[in-house]
């Protein structure tokens, strides 16, 4: 299913900045420092379990889940 990660991601902002968007922001920057380039994935971009994953981390260190 091609896009899933994009949808995580966007899905990781959503669910932890709630609307706040300093918070969209630093959660975007936090995904950069983790090593994922949120602007490299599209609706069309191919899934990597690797990268599925360490979302799945990055998300659970945030006390969120995915």
């Amino acid at each position: 299913m091609a896009g899933q990660i994009k949808r995580l991601i966007q899905r990781l902002i959503d669910e932890r900045s709630r609307g706040n968007p300093t918070l969209a922001v630093t959660t975007r920057t936090k995904l950069l420092l983790k090593g994922i380039r949120i602007d490299e994935y599209a609706d069309s971009s191919p899934d990597d379990p690797a990268v599925i994953q360490q979302l799945r981390t990055v998300a659970g260190e945030m006390g969120i889940t995915l």
